[in-house]
């Protein structure tokens, strides 16, 4: 161990383990004394499991809350700092390099090049410039277009590693009754159901090589569903990012949102439905000032109660996905647009009728007010839940998280479960995915590598 420099890896279950599996897992030139972790609960105090770290750490490497990161700089003599999060404003990202560089240690930032894998088929990637932007409707429209152009489609999902590492090297989802399996959260669940739906096959997880080869023996193509803002673990053939109007400036302000816009070669403005012209007019503007290469697709986002006739009238309260409206800080969800589109008559305040664990979120994201994050890391978690959406004085549920919540808590009021989809306007979005298919077929996909 004598002259390895000493790192710490800053992050929030996914990247940061991405980062250490590439660089530094059998770098002798590196030990890495720590993870923090931050942002998302229960997943600190933990340890990366000796079973993934690699024959230089027989013991594991510890996960420590992030706001012990000075101590723990003091405490192991830690050189560097690597910042490993996938969605966070540019203020932050410097406080955090503050802290770090007052402690006495380096703040380093990876590009995404030096982590990104080659894969052996075909990839797309879907990724953002901030959380609830529409990646997975992106996906999930990509996914059905490739079918139907004869391939066989394998998406990988990006991290969520929230449980007992150990177990979760290798995730593969083929049908609903393995998000049991893998005791998947709600945020997961969120996000493979809809695939798994469409009749997809899925894969997550921890160690993202591992992953890759597998997916590459059951795919021609395979197509990365991003995560908040981060880039694609794997070297894409085609780079999509998609940009939202709603937060028109956030392009130029969020790491590494900023970095995927000025990779894409392929921008979707998507919610040109619920945006202003002007709200347009700025997006298109800063993404051209960062990347005249990509094309530009604009995109509504339109949103599919599956019970539209029990909205109209009545007194509603609204459940969203948690990360949009907690740290993707939007300020109004597709559960919010159903209501209004399809005439709710109220908007119960949800923040009224919050307990436990699902308060203390109230607490920690001081925006949210009107609109229920539908948080579930834990049954603590779901059981509060469970109880506020419960205690609301309300006639209907309208609940825009991609999973059923229905499936999952027994709810004593109508539930209407709103889903969203992308629509292209144009057809040169299909006509792009098309010529991509083609050159799979053809085998000139890769030729540019």
């Amino acid at each position: 161990m004598e002259g390895r420099k000493k790192v710490i890896i800053i992050g929030a279950a996914g990247r940061d383990f991405h980062n250490f599996n590439v660089l530094f897992r059998d770098n002798p030139d590196y030990e890495v004394v720590a993870f923090t972790a931050n942002q998302i609960p229960y997943i600190a105090n933990r340890v990366y499991p000796k079973e993934l770290s690699g024959k230089l750490y027989k013991n594991g490497i510890k996960i420590y809350d992030e706001s012990l990161l000075p101590e723990l700089i003091k405490r192991t003599n830690a050189d560097i700092c690597i910042i490993a999060y996938s969605d966070l404003p540019y203020e932050t990202v410097m406080e955090k390099a503050s802290i770090v560089n007052a402690a006495g240690a380096d703040f380093w930032i990876i590009a995404p090049e030096k982590t990104m894998l080659k894969s052996t088929k075909p990839v797309i990637a879907v990724c953002a410039v901030r959380t609830g932007c529409g990646k997975s409707q992106t996906s999930r429209y990509i996914a059905k277009l490739l079918r139907k152009h004869g391939l066989k489609v394998v998406i990988v999902r990006h991290p969520m590693p929230y449980g007992i590492l150990k177990n979760e090297k290798v995730e593969r989802f083929a049908s609903l009754k393995d998000l049991d399996k893998y005791k998947t959260t709600i945020e997961e669940r969120e996000d493979y159901e809809p695939h798994i739906i469409n009749k997809f096959i899925v894969y997550a997880g921890v160690d993202y090589e591992a992953i890759l080869r597998r997916a590459e023996k059951e795919a021609d193509i395979v197509l990365w569903d991003g995560g908040n803002n981060d880039a694609p673990f794997f070297r894409p053939d085609l780079y999509i990012t998609v940009a939202d109007p709603l937060r028109a400036g956030n392009e130029l302000t969020y790491y590494p949102g900023e970095t995927c816009a000025r990779m894409a070669d392929v921008i979707i403005i998507n919610k040109v439905n619920s945006a202003t012209k002007e709200e347009l007019a700025l997006l298109a503007s800063d993404i051209k000032k960062i990347n005249k290469k990509a094309k530009i697709i604009y995109a509504d986002s339109i949103v599919i109660p599956d019970a539209p006739g029990k909205i109209k009238g009545r007194r509603a309260l609204v459940i969203e996905d948690g990360p949009t409206i907690t740290h993707g800080g939007m300020k109004f969800g597709a559960g919010l647009v159903a209501a209004k589109q399809y005439g709710a008559s109220e908007i119960v305040r949800a923040k009224e009728y919050a307990v436990g664990e699902i308060k203390a979120t109230f607490a920690k994201y001081p925006l949210l007010d009107l609109e229920l994050p539908a948080m579930g890391y834990s049954r603590a978690q779901i059981k509060d839940l469970k109880a506020t959406i419960n205690s609301a004085d309300c006639d209907v549920v309208i609940s825009a998280t991609p999973t059923n919540l229905g499936n999952l808590i027994s709810i004593n009021k109508p539930l209407v479960q709103v889903g969203y989809e992308l629509k292209p306007r144009g057809k040169s979005f299909d006509d792009l995915i098309a010529k991509f298919a083609r050159s799979v077929k053809n085998g000139s996909a890769l030729e540019h590598r």
